[in-house]
């Protein structure tokens, strides 16, 4: 009823690189909005923020759909939305009408920063570009019983509870020696910013995360540490949010993974194979070199 009259869809959304960023859920609907009234859609290409170079996470696995995971793609997935469009296209929705129009300038290995582009957060808690580096992996924890940094000015730059030593989980991750990343205990207290805000007015303690070079740093990689160390140094507090974190997952197997000590170099073992098959799948959908 909402298309009734109308001649074209303009879809015009910055995305930010990750499965769980739900503006691509969007896209899809959007698409197949378009495609069942006859509408003709345009997407108007916009930059992936952290790069079309790197695809990191778990593919997510078929009946594991949901709002926060709408197709059969990794985490970090390397495509600009302009290209996701053309391969949902593809894969899901053959008879859509769809008209990309494509950036001119633009090249895979841009970061953000890179483009000229100003910064504009495409929603609350992604203010900055640092924000979406961090989270294609530290979202996770929205699937557990600790602050992702919602109700502070770092959303994902601080990880953090009540019951959390700072300083000692700080410690543990920084001897890991994590690519490009380093800790530091931080002490901070989120702001009831919507009824969902976890530990809201409650102190936590926790670490901030600080990308030293962003080249390096992997935010999958390192949550998964995160977590590790968290079901081993915490297991009396720390909590999986199970449903909630399986659909951020895209699977049923990896909060088992963690939650039995799998070491984070097996767990990532798994997805090896998957996302070079990506990779080489995607490769045809490329409009940028």
């Amino acid at each position: 009823d909402q298309l009734e009259g109308i001649d074209l869809l303009i879809y015009d959304m910055q995305d930010v690189g990750a499965r769980y960023y739900t503006y691509i859920s969007t896209l899809l609907h959007a698409m197949e909005a378009a495609s069942d009234c006859g509408v003709t859609f345009i997407v108007t290409d916009r930059p992936n923020p952290i790069t079309c170079t790197a695809v990191e996470g778990p593919v997510l696995e078929s009946g594991s759909e949901s709002f926060v995971g709408i197709h059969t793609i990794p985490v970090r997935y390397g495509l600009t939305i302009g290209e996701l469009a053309v391969l949902l296209k593809a894969e899901r929705v053959p008879s859509c009408q769809l008209n990309v129009v494509w950036m001119r300038g633009y090249k895979r290995g841009m970061w953000y920063d890179d483009t000229g582009l100003p910064w504009v957060p495409p929603s609350p808690n992604m203010p900055t570009l640092t924000t979406a580096m961090l989270y294609p992996g530290l979202c996770l924890f929205e699937g557990t019983n600790m602050s992702e940094g919602r109700g502070t000015t770092k959303p994902f730059e601080y990880i953090g509870a009540p019951w959390c030593d700072g300083e000692r989980w700080a410690e543990l991750l920084n001897n890991c020696q994590l690519p490009g990343v380093r800790f530091r205990p931080v002490v901070f207290t989120p702001a009831p910013a919507t009824e969902t805000t976890k530990h809201a007015k409650q102190t936590c303690g926790g670490v901030a995360i600080h990308i030293t070079d962003r080249t390096q740093f992997r935010p999958i990689k390192t949550a998964l540490q995160m977590l590790s160390i968290l079901t081993t140094e915490y297991r009396d507090h720390f909590e999986f949010l199970p449903a909630h974190f399986d659909r951020l997952a895209g699977n049923l197997w990896l909060r088992d993974a963690l939650s039995n000590s799998e070491s984070v170099d097996a767990i990532q073992a798994r997805w090896v194979h998957e996302l070079q098959t990506w990779r080489d799948n995607t490769t045809q959908h490329h409009a940028y070199a």
